[in-house]
């Protein structure tokens, strides 16, 4: 399980059929993930409520929010 003082990203992944999977993942499970999500592979994570199976196959989208947020509509 990970740390009680590490940081966490929310991470939605969208799944075949609809619906939303909300996770706050670790750094290095975002990466795992992502790693997984090229191969379809099936991948443990450690969501912050707990441990979650899923099977990269029947993922659609997936929205992160590590990206620093930005106020304004300029892109520069």
């Amino acid at each position: 399980m990970a740390k009680e003082t590490e940081e966490r990203e929310r991470v939605v992944l969208g799944l075949k059929g609809g619906g939303g999977l909300p996770l706050k993942l670790s750094t290095a499970d975002r990466t795992r993930l992502f790693d997984s999500l090229e191969k379809g592979d099936w991948i443990d994570l450690d969501d912050e409520d707990g441990p979650v199976r899923v099977n990269c196959s029947q993922v659609v989208y997936v929205r992160s929010e590590s990206e620093e947020h930005r106020v304004g509509f300029g892109l520069g």
